[in-house]
């Protein structure tokens, strides 16, 4: 009686986290502006792609191909676009949608794997597993952000998935659904999906010595042309579209970005430049508030292997097939963290794709290992803290980051005069403006003397930069932000 009302109340837990991870996400979409530089560059390529309706190749400017990605999140963001308009929320919300089947494939993976077990058994490791992946720190930030990386985990969760399920239960349905999962990481972000997919596979293969088994298991004769036929179009088009892509997207993009620390040849931004094996602090980091106790767990289950003689050999029958599908999951956790050792290249978001692994392998370390359910209370500190950054940032806060605010100044009085940004426009300064901000690298008070009609300049805050708006009469202050001036000048004075 104790452990089914235990049941009911860890699956209320874990519904309540989803719940709430979902629903606080949802309603901070539209909360808080754009912000530079990641997120308001690809909100900008999004809003150019439905202008323009160029859904080929993503633009970085007008008439500016960007080859550093493949367009997946800019579809996504600009089919938002087209259908709830030009805002925060119509950019963000196809990547929440596609975090939400990531949740689902999921939970659906935990709720298949012990089909001896209790439907209610079943239906609360699903919840666990989908209540801790939607708390974990990263996942809640990145899904629901314009960014890759949700589009990118959903491919690559989908192959996993979609391998067990189909190397357990022999379905053409999920053998087939592994190479769709192939084809949204092609699409998201390149052949780096085919290496964390293969790399994960070849040490789960290498550590249970299933080689041919892993190998017979998937659908290859037709499984590849539909990979083929559903990825390789695109690439094709946009080489032909933009002649030096596949070149600057393979080699680039792919071995030079990872290999080069503070790679040069980025031609869209400054490329990151951090220690070798910084991706194991952002793996403890992105998977909080849950590390602490997977750990534990984890010393645990080590401890519990050690018990396992005398066990009957139906026990010991279900523990291979545990530990097969434990192995499993660690391979699909450990092998994007190996690859991005060797990278000082990276950012946190690259943890992204190990984490539908860190909490499945959670749900399985309770099952074996159960703790009380009010332990699992502590994922509720990750929405709180989403709601509490999203209201600050809502505030004064968001002008460090944005240009949001003097858009808004600008667009009241603007009447179609011109914007330009002296020195450096940021990204959410083009989103904001609809493309009408232009960069100039030139002096403010050289800038003004060519101006024919009038003009809005946009300049970085410095007392220098007052003392020079007040010493030219035809210009005055319209608005101020943390970091910029908004300034009218008047081309008839």
């Amino acid at each position: 009686m104790s452990k089914a009302v235990n049941n009911v109340s860890l699956t209320k837990i874990a519904i309540t986290l989803v719940i709430a991870a979902i629903a606080i996400r949802l309603f901070t979409l539209g909360f808080f502006p754009l912000m530079d530089t990641t997120e308001a560059r690809y909100g900008e390529m999004a809003r150019i792609m439905a202008e323009t309706g160029n859904w080929i190749t993503p633009m970085f400017d007008y008439n500016v191909p960007f080859w550093g990605k493949p367009p997946l999140f800019t579809w996504m963001s600009a089919t938002g676009i087209t259908l709830f308009g030009l805002n925060e929320f119509a950019v963000r919300i196809p990547h929440l949608l596609a975090g939400g089947l990531v949740l689902f494939i999921v939970a659906l993976l935990a709720y298949s794997i012990t089909p001896s077990h209790s439907r209610s058994e079943r239906k609360q490791e699903a919840w666990l597993a989908a209540g801790i992946l939607a708390t974990t720190a990263t996942f809640i930030v990145v899904t629901g952000a314009v960014m890759t990386d949700t589009a990118l985990t959903l491919g690559i969760t989908l192959s996993m998935a979609a391998f067990w399920l189909n190397y357990k239960n022999k379905s053409a349905l999920w053998g087939h659904l592994f190479f769709i999962g192939l084809t949204i990481g092609m699409l998201a972000k390149g052949p780096l999906s085919l290496v964390l997919i293969g790399m994960s596979l070849f040490i789960w293969a290498l550590f249970n010595k299933t080689w041919m088994s892993m190998f017979r298991s998937l659908p290859w004769k037709t499984g590849i042309p539909l990979f083929l036929a559903t990825s390789l179009p695109w690439y094709i088009i946009a080489e032909d579209s933009s002649p030096g892509f596949l070149n600057y997207f393979i080699v680039g993009e792919h071995i030079k970005r990872f290999l080069v620390s503070g790679w040069q040849g980025d031609l869209y931004g400054t490329a990151h430049k951090e220690i070798k094996g910084t991706i194991w602090l952002f793996a403890i980091a992105s998977a909080l508030p849950w590390t602490p106790l997977f750990i534990y767990q984890w010393v645990k289950s080590i401890q519990t292997t050690k018990r396992t003689k005398g066990e009957t050999r139906t026990q010991q029958d279900e523990d291979t097939v545990e530990l097969n599908y434990t192995s499993f999951l660690w391979a699909w956790l450990l092998a994007p963290l190996l690859l991005f050792t060797f990278s000082g290249n990276i950012l946190s978001s690259y943890v992204m794709p190990c984490l539908p692994a860190f909490a499945l392998l959670m749900v399985v370390y309770q099952r074996n290992n159960p703790l009380s359910t009010k332990v699992y209370k502590i994922g509720l500190i990750t929405p709180i803290l989403i709601l509490i950054v999203a209201i600050l940032l809502r505030t004064e806060m968001a002008s460090k980051q944005s240009e949001k605010g003097l858009m808004q100044t600008w667009s009241a009085q603007a009447q179609n005069k011109e914007l330009v940004y002296i020195d450096k426009r940021p990204f959410s300064a083009q989103f904001y403006s609809r493309g009408v901000a232009v960069e100039r690298k030139i002096k403010l008070e050289v800038a003004v003397q060519d101006i024919t009609k009038d003009t809005y300049f946009v300049i970085r805050k410095s007392n220098e930069t007052e003392l020079l708006i007040t010493s030219l009469p035809q210009c005055n202050v319209v608005d101020r932000a943390k970091k910029r001036v908004l300034v009218f000048c008047n081309a008839n004075y």
